[in-house]
């Protein structure tokens, strides 16, 4: 009977031990999957972003640091259609003439089918509404004034509800190799509108 007891006991150790085991390792593994599929969804809404503030800059010939701005030329911008005829007076044909024959709405051109998206943009997903960061300016490189904006999402804001190890340990992991904690396009230091996942 006590022998019986004992083996039913060594089998319980056994699989509570088992389990740990396997946890222990599956946990990170869905931290991980996790972590993707919520960086998936940031990166789109910065990659609408930019396409939106690179169409700004291209009507306004600066990009803008407030989403109210954004999102009204968004809904209400239109971009002009060019058509680009040679010079008739340019014999060597290298000579252009721009025609603007018309002009279609911003909207359509960037979220066509996704009108929600525009107004969803300045919100990070997966964190409760929390504003992406977005500055823009002007920086000085090579003795010229260039224009630069930046988006970005800390992992605070878009992990917050994840294991809290888990996220510091990510947080500190891209703090000691120097780099942003979390998800950025753009730059206010380089002329660049690269993301950091690119």
């Amino acid at each position: 009977m006590v022998k019986n007891i004992i083996k039913i006991l060594l089998l319980a150790v056994i699989v509570v031990l088992a389990y740990l085991v396997i946890e222990s390792v599956l946990r990170p593994v869905r931290f991980n999957s996790e972590v993707n599929k919520r960086s998936e969804a940031v990166i789109a809404s910065l990659k609408d972003i930019r396409a939106a503030q690179m169409t700004y800059k291209t009507i306004h010939g600066k990009y803008t640091p407030s989403f109210d701005t954004l999102v009204e030329f968004l809904k209400s911008g239109e971009i002009p259609v060019v058509k680009m005829i040679p010079d008739p007076e340019d014999t060597t044909f290298s000579r252009t003439i721009r025609d603007t024959i018309g002009y279609i709405p911003v909207a359509d051109s960037l979220f066509r089918g996704r009108a929600e998206a525009i107004d969803k943009l300045r919100f990070i997903p997966f964190s409760d509404k929390t504003l992406f960061q977005m500055d823009a300016g002007a920086i000085e490189k090579g003795g010229v004034q260039v224009n630069v904006f930046e988006a970005s999402a800390h992992f605070n804001t878009f992990l917050k509800d994840l294991d809290k190890q888990s996220v510091v340990n990510l947080i500190a992991g891209r703090e000691q190799i120097e780099r942003f904690p979390g998800i950025r396009v753009g730059s206010m230091t380089e002329a660049s509108t690269d993301g950091n996942w690119e």
